[in-house]
């Protein structure tokens, strides 16, 4: 992520951050869907609610670095994972 990317994400002390645990719900519910879904079919599939926001916030984060795609008609999961990069990385040697 670029500076000038990580700079917009910056948000005024009195604004309240999303916490890893909500980040990683959020991202757990859009990988499970499996499909485009909207922004009130996607508050309706969290296990527990989150301030709109809040919800704002995470998206916009997923959406910078690469994990969804908002678009008129909804939200969509594009992030794969990559398994092998993953094992490579593990099995690696650091330099």
């Amino acid at each position: 992520m670029k500076m000038t990317e990580l700079a917009q994400l910056e948000k005024p002390e009195s604004e309240h951050s999303p916490t890893l645990n909500t980040v990683l719900m959020v991202e757990e519910t859009l990988k499970k869907t499996g499909e485009l879904v909207t922004l009130a079919e996607l508050k309706r599939r969290l296990p527990r609610q989150v301030m709109h926001a809040t919800l704002l916030t995470i998206l916009d984060y997923l959406q910078l670095s690469g994990k969804i795609v908002i678009g008129t008609k909804g939200i969509l999961w594009v992030f794969t994972e990559r398994p092998e990069l993953d094992r490579l990385i593990k099995e690696g040697l650091e330099l």
